[in-house]
């Protein structure tokens, strides 16, 4: 008996032990992560859509992420969502279109054999607008369907086991798009969100 709660007690050890041991992300580690995110558009407008007092509202939708350890501190993550926001003016609500922003960033990693890991990044995102169901009145308004922008980051991984943390993330992303009706122009749009997400993330 006494032999059985020896090897108890030292398996036991072993996987606290384990548990406790900082999870660096190593050159080849793959990190994967979940988050829910508040989309916050910083919205300023051009021509007729200024004069309209043109708003989008905001919208919290999940995001997913993949980023590579390129190097110990290096990484390149992959970002993916998609929301549908609703578009005001001071002559009533405009209706509401999908946003699609794939985002490549290159990240650097601090502390990156620690517990606590902070990192940032900048790069480029793409923005697909579809699904655009905005009109004014009866009139359908349509829009650039897509934009190229930069985007930068800020964010921290707190690891809670082995190859598990959670997150921490925000992002400020340009992106703009234009409008017309019955081709006419009613001038640009920029949207400009701050992202804020927390979620968690595995290590493979």
């Amino acid at each position: 008996m006494n032999k059985q709660l020896v090897i108890a007690a030292a398996l036991l050890s072993a996987t606290l032990s384990a548990v406790g041991l900082p999870a660096q992300a190593d050159q080849g580690d793959i990190l994967a992560r979940v988050r829910a995110i508040s989309i916050e558009p910083d919205v300023s407008s051009g021509g007729t859509l200024s004069t309209l007092g043109t708003g989008v509202k905001n919208a919290i939708v999940p995001e997913l992420d993949f980023v590579y350890m390129v190097r110990q501190s290096i990484g390149i993550e992959l970002i993916l969502a998609t929301s549908r926001h609703e578009v005001t003016s001071n002559i009533g609500a405009l209706g509401g279109v999908n946003v699609l922003p794939p985002t490549l960033l290159l990240q650097y990693y601090f502390n990156s054999a620690g517990k606590i890991r902070p990192y940032v990044g900048a790069g480029l995102n793409y923005t697909l607008f579809y699904n655009n169901g905005l009109h004014a009145g009866d009139t359908p308004v349509s829009i650039k369907n897509s934009s190229f922008g930069p985007a930068l980051q800020a964010g921290i991984d707190v690891q809670v086991a082995r190859n598990l943390f959670v997150n921490f993330d925000v992002k400020k992303i340009w992106m703009r798009t234009s409008a017309s009706a019955d081709g006419a122009s009613l001038g640009s749009l920029k949207i400009d969100p701050l992202v804020v997400g927390v979620g968690v993330g595995m290590r493979f």
